[in-house]
């Protein structure tokens, strides 16, 4: 049976007479070179079962394509809570609050793990992170390119330019989201899925990307009602995870929200290369995919706003 979601991986709950398990494949079909790398990700969920991070247990990888049509990994089921809309509309007050915490807490522990002493030194560079996002990104913008928009050629042109001098490494998810969490009922995750982005790289963008709702939502954006929800505004949550890894987020926040707007704008655009190559999975893909045009806007506006 498939689940819903995994724009870019499709995945399966597969049934014994004695447990469940879960299948991530590649989708079939022309694929970018660097996507869909199901290989790293049966590699960092499987290292990470050895930290006090909560990810599935891992069985087999399958790199013989004979098999299913495409390389594969099978993990544990694990059974909790997902849930799809970052207000928690279904959820009280604490309830909220906890689920935000739990959040905030998990991705502090991954940004602490010592990635070498768990075998994850050569599961990237450590060095650099930033530019060698910014050029993979416009790479594979570039081989997605559906149509010419000129806030992101502009942003081609000024991320490169302006890369914070705050080089840190970590393992980081890079697209750590409410719904790449599964949660138990106490609010607690128990679970990070979709590892597919992660790499080694800089702990400060990868919580960055996880904050853009506090941007994106208009409900967030106002204290008020987030201190009448139970979620925290964003210098609150920004305060948790500073205070549970001891780094400054202050600095360099603002270029990092341009560089993940970036980033996303980038992935929406791969995904309407898809609908263009007839590769996608969700019958939703164009209309997901054509935010690549009021999410670059904004990214630039930001940069005009911020830096002039």
């Amino acid at each position: 049976k498939q689940f819903k979601g995994g724009q870019s991986n499709p995945t399966y709950l597969i049934k014994d007479k004695t447990k469940n398990y879960v299948l991530r494949r590649k989708p079939p079909g022309k694929l970018l070179k660097s996507a869909h790398a199901v290989d790293r990700e049966y590699k960092v969920i499987t290292a990470l079962g050895n930290t006090d991070v909560p990810v599935p247990e891992t069985y087999c990888f399958c790199e013989d394509e004979n098999v299913i049509g495409t390389q594969f990994f099978l993990m544990d089921h694990v059974d909790g809570n997902i849930y799809w809309e970052l207000l928690l509309p279904e959820s009280d007050n604490n309830q909220r609050r906890e689920i935000y915490l739990s959040m905030n807490d998990t991705i502090a522990k991954l940004h602490n793990v010592d990635f070498k002493k768990i075998g994850l030194s050569d599961y990237g560079k450590h060095e650099n992170y930033m530019a060698r996002q910014i050029y993979r990104w416009t790479k594979q913008y570039k081989d997605s390119e559906t149509q010419k928009i000129n806030e992101m050629d502009n942003l081609i042109e000024w991320l490169p330019k302006n890369i914070p001098d705050d080089d840190e490494t970590s393992i980081v998810h890079g697209d750590y989201r409410l719904d790449n969490m599964i949660f138990n009922d106490n609010h607690e995750v128990i679970g990070v899925l979709d590892w597919e982005l992660s790499t080694l790289g800089h702990p400060i963008a990868d919580f960055n990307y996880h904050c853009l709702n506090w941007r994106t939502l208009p409900q967030l954006q106002d204290e008020k009602y987030c201190k009448e929800s139970g979620i925290p505004s964003e210098k609150e949550y920004m305060d948790m995870y500073a205070m549970r890894t001891g780094k400054d987020l202050n600095k360099h926040w603002e270029f990092y929200i341009i560089f993940n707007i970036f980033k996303i704008a980038a992935i929406l655009q791969g995904i309407l290369g898809r609908v263009r190559d007839g590769t996608a999975t969700s019958k939703h893909a164009e209309e997901r995919g054509m935010q690549v045009y009021p999410l670059s806007e904004a990214a630039w506006n930001n940069v005009l706003k911020e830096y002039g």
